[in-house]
């Protein structure tokens, strides 16, 4: 069993763990960038306190020229950072949004 298939099988075992589904998504960003994008939004969309999601899924958005999208995961992950007390998070957000704007 390669990893892909790993990692779909704990998904299915358990889909309301956000880490799945963010594992998920990481190994396809290596691959395929769009499944990537759909797991990264899905996951933005179920579990939107899931924050080191945001990082990645803002770079990935970011390598798919969108910064516009990229900019506003930025901002809300900084949002969430802050509301969980997630400094260090918080300012990694904050540099990429700096260095995207």
């Amino acid at each position: 069993m390669n990893r892909l298939d790993q990692l779909h099988q704990f998904l299915q075992e358990e889909p309301g763990d956000p880490f799945n589904l963010y594992a998920l998504a990481l190994e396809y960003q290596k691959t395929d960038k769009i499944k990537a994008k759909e797991l990264f939004d899905q996951l933005l969309k179920q579990h939107e306190t899931y924050i080191p999601a945001y990082y990645h899924a803002g770079v990935l958005y970011m390598e798919l020229n969108k910064n516009d999208r990229a900019q506003e995961i930025f901002e809300t992950g900084i949002a969430e950072a802050k509301k969980q007390n997630e400094t260090k998070t918080m300012r990694e957000l904050q540099t990429l949004l700096d260095e995207l704007i």
